[in-house]
């Protein structure tokens, strides 16, 4: 009975140990997250496209064909995946699978059409408004980095011919991904919260790719910076993904969310982010002297 004892104790203790080790993780990236303000970007995102009439051009170009993709995918798959994905959940969920049965489809949903849209529909246009975003708050010269530049007031009317490629296309590696995470949503509540951060988390090392194209950064040094604000590109992930989940406006929370991300990257250029203050005197240089 006291080898059993000693057994039980040991076990306890050694999940007590590894749940403090989660908590203080959990902690430093929520407290990394906080000091970044990354939250903040799709908010901010928002309002300033609210707020300049000039970033509207590329958006409204591919209003029509990219809402009538958005509710006819939305609609599809309400009416053909809801109710066998909620007779599945509702097993291991109970009562609260009709939400999270809502939630799937609609995360399946902005998937489908972001597939679609960001390869065949979007692409250019959000090149547009990241660039022009980045034009708007006088970061021109990353931007000449990666397109030419007229003259003028209009930061849209300003965008040239593109010199550097844009965003990389949807990968069948990020669609595997996608897939093998779906299961998490069988645990109630828990696994659709994780299935949302993980998403959230693919989401936020993509949102800063045309960033990296212009300053002209390799994939290893992309990786490294990635990985050293790990927490603050999760968080604006999560937070984009969530508003991107909304039916039928998800295509507006796209153009925002791309907006959100030219004005965090500006602050990173002019060094008016935690991220940068005190680690790095000038990016530019710093990737020079990494490659």
């Amino acid at each position: 009975m006291s080898d059993q004892n000693s057994v039980i104790n040991r076990v306890q203790a050694k999940a007590q140990e590894v749940a403090k080790e989660d908590y203080e993780k959990a902690r430093v990236l929520l407290s990394e997250a906080a000091k970044s303000g990354s939250y903040l970007y799709p908010f901010r995102g928002f309002f300033y496209f609210l707020t300049h009439k000039a970033l509207w051009k590329p958006f409204l170009s591919r209003l029509l064909p990219t809402v009538g993709l958005a509710v006819g995918v939305t609609a599809a798959m309400f009416v053909f995946t809801y109710v066998p994905q909620l007779a599945i959940l509702a097993f291991v969920n109970g009562p609260l699978a009709v939400l999270t049965t809502v939630l799937l489809v609609l995360n399946e949903s902005s998937t489908i059409v972001n597939i679609i849209a960001r390869n065949f529909l979007l692409q250019d246009a959000i090149v547009d408004t990241f660039d022009g975003t980045l034009v708007s708050r006088n970061a021109t010269s990353i931007v000449s980095e990666g397109r030419q530049l007229k003259s003028g007031s209009d930061p849209i009317e300003r965008l040239g011919k593109i010199l550097k490629n844009p965003f990389s296309k949807f990968t069948p590696k990020a669609l595997i991904r996608y897939v093998m995470y779906l299961p998490l949503n069988f645990i109630p509540v828990v696994g659709t919260i994780i299935f949302i951060i993980l998403q959230g988390r693919a989401r936020g090392k993509s949102v800063h790719g045309r960033y990296f194209q212009l300053k002209g950064w390799s994939s290893s040094q992309q990786q490294d910076w990635l990985q050293r604000h790990n927490a603050p590109y999760t968080t604006f992930g999560t937070i984009a993904t969530l508003l991107e989940m909304i039916p039928v406006v998800s295509m507006f929370f796209t153009f925002t969310n791309t907006v959100g991300a030219a004005l965090w990257a500006a602050d990173i250029e002019q060094k008016n982010t935690a991220m940068t203050a005190g680690t790095a005197p000038n990016l530019r240089e710093s990737a020079k002297k990494a490659e």
